[in-house]
Order: structure tokens, then C-alpha cells, then sequence
């Protein structure tokens, strides 16, 4: 590996905001792992794109919700890439129900897995390695989080809860691990055109928002990598909100 190249870690970086991440920050200067729960195909795609353009790039599947699932995953980048200089926290699920009362326990325990305790469990693994404060070099976090942690959303409540929680972490972090070398920074897209909400949501909701359109994944992918740049060497504990003119 070239001196020159970072090491980044994306989460559920086999489609939508996660693969523009990745693709862009290969474009970049980093070598990526491309982190997978269950579609290795499109991971092995979007891997396969990164090491066309010149860049390392390997695919991990991992749940982020399973604690050694993460520890895994890091060990892998460790030995197939070296040590991660960037995490981009970004594996998520989204699950909904028009009523809240009615939302299965079920479903709540895996919304929060994956989008609360993932980052959590990452964010730890991460810090591990980057901190100076036990001999590492220095790195940067950002958490992608969502509009609906601080706006209403019918069906959402549950999302919307995971992703207050991502933007608290932030803030903890961002002055916790600042002194030994680490930024932490949010990312909260609003409404972009991924697969990720449910069928019709986004043709339904675009036309209501101030710009007219949902974001574009590679949108959101241009903050995260401003937000990780040396551009940002004194942004931490920030949330870059990618929104389109939403208040």
C-alpha cells in the first residue's frame, strides 16, 4: 500500500448512501472495506468498481448489531488492509409501523441493534485502533444519522428514536476522544433515493420538500467525505445536514 492511502471502514456499504461513500472515498485516496449483512453480490460489485479505479478494496460480511460479528470485521481490515484511519458508521435498517403501540418488540430490538448498538460496537473497535492516546495515529468517525431524529414522522418513531441516539453519541465522543487524535462528526441526510424506505415513499414525499426532490445518495457520500478530509481538521462533534432546505 502506497504511504500515501487511508484506510476507511463503511458499514452497510453495498448499496445506497454506504456505496457512494465508499466509491467516493476510494476516488479519494483510501482503501475501503466494503462492509455487507446479507447481499455479498452487490458488495462484491461495488469492491470490484473501487479496485478498477486503482484502489485496495475487500468485502466483509458482518451484522454491525452482533457484537463479535464487529470484532470480526475489524480484524479482517486489520489484517487485509491494515489500520482504519476512517469509520463511516452507516449500516442501518428501517422499519415502520403506523402505530406505535403496535410495533413488534421484535422489530424494535433489531432497529436498535443494528442502528444504535452497531454504531456503538464500531465506533469502540474503532477508537481502539486510532486513539493516540495508546499509540495510534489519529482518525475520524462520521455517524450518519436522519432528519427524523429531530422532525416528527408518522410511522418513524421507533427510526427516529435509533437515529437521537446517533446524534447523541456524536456529541459524547466528539469530547471524549478529541485530545488523543480522533474527530467524530454526523452526517443527517433527509429523504434520498435509496432502497432503504419503504415502496412509493420517496415518489410520494420528493415533491413535498423545499427543493422539490429527494437527495441523491452521492450527495449525502460528498459531506461524509468533506466531513473525514483534511478540510475538516477542526469540525468535531458537528451535524452537516444534507436536507434540501428543510428547517
Amino acid at each position: 500500500m502506497s504511504a500515501s492511502r487511508k484506510i476507511a471502514i463503511v458499514t452497510g456499504s453495498s448499496r445506497g448512501i454506504g456505496a457512494a461513500t465508499a466509491r467516493l472515498l476510494s476516488a479519494r485516496g483510501y482503501d475501503v472495506c466494503v462492509n455487507y449483512r446479507n447481499d455479498r453480490d452487490a458488495a462484491d460489485a461495488v469492491a470490484r468498481g473501487i479496485v478498477a479505479s486503482g484502489a485496495r478494496a475487500i468485502t466483509v460480511q458482518a451484522d454491525t448489531g452482533i457484537e463479535d460479528d464487529v470484532r470480526r470485521l475489524f480484524a479482517a481490515v486489520d489484517e487485509q488492509l491494515g489500520t482504519v484511519d476512517a469509520l463511516v458508521n452507516n449500516a442501518g435498517v428501517m422499519l415502520r409501523g403506523d402505530h406505535y403501540e403496535e410495533f413488534p418488540f421484535a422489530d424494535m430490538r433489531r432497529l436498535i441493534s443494528t442502528n444504535v448498538l452497531g454504531y456503538l460496537y464500531c465506533a469502540s473497535e474503532a477508537i481502539r485502533r486510532m486513539s493516540q492516546r495508546t499509540g495510534g495515529r489519529g482518525g475520524a468517525i462520521v455517524n450518519v444519522s436522519s432528519s427524523t431524529a429531530t422532525r416528527s414522522h408518522r410511522g418513524g418513531v421507533v427510526y427516529g428514536a435509533s437515529k437521537g441516539a446517533v446524534n447523541s453519541l456524536t456529541l459524547g465522543l466528539a469530547a471524549e476522544v478529541a485530545r488523543h487524535g480522533i474527530r467524530v462528526n454526523t452526517c443527517s441526510p433527509g429523504l434520498t433515493d435509496t432502497d432503504l424506505p419503504p415502496p412509493g415513499f420517496t415518489a410520494k414525499m420528493a415533491p413535498t420538500l423545499p427543493m422539490g426532490r429527494a437527495a441523491k445518495a452521492e450527495e449525502a457520500a460528498l459531506a461524509i467525505a468533506w466531513l473525514l478530509s483534511d478540510e475538516a481538521t477542526y469540525v468535531s462533534g458537528a451535524n452537516l445536514q444534507v436536507m434540501g432546505g428543510l428547517g
